[in-house]
């Protein structure tokens, strides 16, 4: 329990950092950079799970010296690391970008009125930072000698991340490819049905498990040892799981089905389109 002990000043840092943010575009009803603020949530809380203990010793004992070099943690913990700050970065300005150009963000359209609703978005955001990034900071916790060597799995479980990371961005660049074309009239597609998404409704989002089901896997050989309690590997997983209960359940599929319901409903492509192409997994049903 003293391992897991080390998580709690990364969950403080995590809903100081989205309170600071809220304190900032609440009052402006400002929505364009609540992605950007889950991105650099995500960056902070994994530098302090990784440097607490050195930040402790350095700001709080009084110890002097430098902060101790990337090249001083363990192989796992730096893979971890690198995988989540490339996602972060990549996906953080990908839709930091797209809030930007389009002037503000359709999903807070009326909630970023309403500064109550606004604030608690911007805290279950830090809540979601927190979930999601699990597997991770678990890891980091783990003082540097404690971490097993890399083995056959943990190069599988890099390539479930890589292969799913690429998925991910093939995806989102040809649904920007498709609508810049859209946008310069090559074509008069309503909605995009070629390349990855002719195979899944949004298989962005399939990326998107992907990417946290690999990242726990990688984590799995630090959270399975005898410094963290029986039962930790399953409480990690609650990374890629909410993950897909948020994009399959709550925020990412429905409201998107929804919305193409309501724009395409009675267009006999999208009616073939629907009954055609899964909804989510490849290989799932439609």
């Amino acid at each position: 329990m003293a391992v897991l002990s080390r998580l709690l000043p990364t969950a403080a840092s995590s809903y100081l950092l989205q309170s600071l943010f809220a304190l900032v575009f609440v009052p402006q009803a400002e929505d364009r950079y609540y992605d950007l603020g889950g991105a650099a949530g995500f960056l902070t809380s994994t530098f302090v799970s990784l440097y607490y203990p050195a930040l402790k010793a350095k700001f709080w004992n009084g110890v002097p010296g430098p902060l101790p070099s990337l090249l001083s943690f363990a192989p796992r913990q730096l893979l971890v690391n690198a995988a989540l700050g490339l996602w972060s970065v990549r996906l953080g300005s990908f839709l930091a970008m797209r809030a930007y150009k389009a002037g503000g963000d359709s999903r807070f359209d009326e909630i970023k009125h309403d500064p109550r609703r606004f604030t608690y978005y911007w805290l279950a955001q830090a809540t979601w930072v927190m979930l999601v990034g699990l597997p991770v900071y678990m890891v980091n916790a783990l003082p540097p000698a404690l971490h097993p060597v890399l083995g056959p799995l943990d190069y599988a479980a890099l390539g479930i991340f890589a292969g799913s990371f690429l998925f991910e961005v093939v995806a989102d660049r040809q649904k920007t490819a498709w609508r810049r074309a859209r946008d310069a009239k090559l074509h008069e597609e309503r909605f995009i049905s070629s390349g990855l998404w002719s195979i899944s409704r949004h298989p962005n989002y399939v990326g998107e498990v992907g990417i946290w089901t690999g990242i726990w896997a990688m984590a799995a050989g630090s959270v399975k040892t005898p410094y963290y309690p029986l039962g930790t590997l399953a409480i990690a997983a609650i990374s890629p799981i909410f993950t897909w209960f948020l994009v399959r359940k709550v925020s990412g599929v429905p409201p998107l089905e929804r919305a193409g319901d309501k724009r395409f409903g009675g267009d006999p492509k999208w009616e073939n389109y629907k009954k055609t192409v899964p909804i989510f997994w490849p290989w799932g049903s439609t």
